[in-house]
């Protein structure tokens, strides 16, 4: 970045430099909100505004890129150059850093930090936090800030992707605005939470003009009936006293359509049954199963009939169900 062409990042935002990580991220979520192209298409100022808040957005909130940005403002992107050598095609603003055998010797030298005994200068020693990608729960994308040295790292671009249990499942093609420009991304049937989507080139691009990989990360709408327990998919089941009772068939919701089951007689309430095949579908091939909680409920309305009938069996009861927790009764010990 040219000197010339120095921005303010906290101007940009509507920020002080103390605001805190919080404070920034709110600001740039309200900011991004209002100057999304999605909201304003055709509008080239709003085009402009959007990026350069983006771009503030990414520095700021960068611990590490904060605090090159707080320490040395305009040349910011240049600290931390271990080599004579400042890269092709970096713009230092017209100034000759060849000079320096490092970045560090100049900020010294600016500063008046440096010998002048033989004429020999001194660097001293800075120490910049080591720096990290993360998941940025924002609509847009954080990133992986690549370094102006010569091994620097093409930048790659994170982001939470939000799915419903339906589209998971079958498998759905996305369109996601990276700002610039629209991609389309081919999200495969049978993915889960956490589950990740790597999107080839469509990163940041470093100072050498090679762009990074785009990685999506899966997040699932919670679904009113179906769960996952690790990796098993499950649901819960009500069923009636007599079903229970006596067994039989009954019908279960899967995630592609009813299918029959068989509850053996005397089951339990919370006992599980399987239906092999019915659950999510694997990584390379097939299905794997759905686990069914079976609840037993109890009418809340009785018709005459049923009151009559519950009555008899009240009266005919031959088994006592808690005949075994009965010995726990005058505990003396």
């Amino acid at each position: 970045m040219a000197s010339t062409d120095f921005k303010d990042y906290y101007e940009i935002l509507g920020i002080g430099k103390s605001a805190s990580e919080a404070e920034i991220k709110k600001r740039f979520r309200k900011l991004a909100l209002q100057y999304h192209p999605d909201k304003n298409p055709g509008d080239k100022v709003a085009e402009e505004k959007f990026k350069a808040i983006s771009e503030a957005y990414e520095v700021l909130s960068d611990p590490e890129k904060r605090q090159k940005y707080d320490q040395f403002g305009k040349y910011w992107q240049q600290a931390g150059q271990t080599s004579r050598g400042y890269g092709p095609g970096v713009d230092m603003g017209g100034f000759d850093f060849s000079q320096y055998g490092n970045f560090d010797e100049f900020i010294n030298e600016l500063l008046g930090r440096f010998s002048t005994q033989g004429g020999a200068r001194t660097s001293a020693s800075y120490s910049y936090p080591p720096g990290g990608a993360g998941f940025g729960d924002f609509d847009g994308f954080g990133t992986t800030g690549a370094g102006f040295g010569t091994q620097a790292p093409p930048s790659e671009r994170e982001a939470t992707l939000q799915l419903t249990f339906a589209e998971a499942f079958h498998g759905v093609e996305k369109r996601l605005n990276l700002g610039n420009e629209v991609v389309k991304v081919r999200i495969p049937a049978g993915t889960k939470n956490g589950s990740r989507v790597r999107v080839k080139g469509k990163g940041l691009t470093n100072p050498y003009g090679q762009r990074g990989d785009l990685y999506l990360t899966m997040q699932l709408t919670p679904h009113p009936f179906f769960q996952f327990d690790g990796d098993q998919l499950v649901c819960e089941l009500p069923i009636a006293p007599d079903e229970a009772a006596l067994g039989g068939q009954i019908e279960v919701p899967t995630p592609d359509g009813m299918v029959k089951m068989k509850v053996p007689a005397g089951i339990r309430s919370g006992q599980s049954l399987r239906l092999k095949g019915k659950g999510w579908p694997l990584p390379k091939d097939g299905r794997g199963d759905q686990l069914v909680r079976l609840v037993i409920v109890a009418p809340k309305q009785l018709s005459a009939l049923e009151r009559e009938c519950y009555q008899k069996i009240q009266a005919n009861r031959a088994e006592n169900p808690r005949q075994a927790v009965e010995q726990y009764a005058n505990l003396t010990v």
